[in-house]
């Protein structure tokens, strides 16, 4: 069924390359399965190294009993940190250097953590009741949830971006 279709979607491609007089070499902005698919993996390789860091730090600051800004700092140091080392880990695996690996992973990664972890950080800023929540608070798991959400979405252009630029992620 899936040859079905992309041969459906190569004659049709064919079709309106014929129909506008078009050669085929040319479309550089037509997005690849495989770039949308590495994307969403990078993407959600990521968010898995934020969000976990982020919940660390959380757990850590309640535990503490720290304020709002250093809860915040704390949570999002850690995001970094856990997505960088879930970033390198494979590389290291596969021979890299570290600091091969790391450079490897400040291109490639450092953009998507960034902007994810920005994204996270607004969502629970602005939902109400999330910075005050405790462990057992329904609006922290609903919160953190939401919050992930959006550092996916703030993300994963940002990755397909990189994909595209050839700055592919090794996982």
């Amino acid at each position: 069924m899936q040859d079905d279709h992309q041969q459906h979607h190569e004659h049709h491609h064919d079709h309106e390359h014929h129909k506008h007089g078009h050669d085929h070499e040319h479309h550089q902005d037509h997005v690849d399965i495989s770039d949308v698919s590495l994307a969403t993996s990078a993407t959600l390789h990521c968010l898995m190294g934020c969000g976990l860091g982020e919940l660390v730090g959380m757990l850590i600051a309640m535990a503490l009993s720290l304020a709002t800004v250093p809860s915040i700092v704390l949570a999002v140091s850690l995001g970094f940190v856990f997505g960088f080392i879930l970033g390198m880990r494979p590389l290291l695996k596969h021979g890299y250097s570290f600091n091969n690996a790391f450079k490897q992973v400040i291109i490639a990664e450092g953009f998507s953590i960034l902007f994810m972890e920005t994204a996270e950080v607004l969502v629970e800023v602005y939902t109400p009741g999330f910075m005050q929540a405790g462990l057992l608070d329904p609006i922290l798991w609903v919160g953190m949830l939401c919050a992930l959400a959006a550092g996916f979405i703030a993300a994963w252009p940002i990755n397909l971006i990189m994909v595209k630029k050839g700055y592919r992620h090794q996982h």
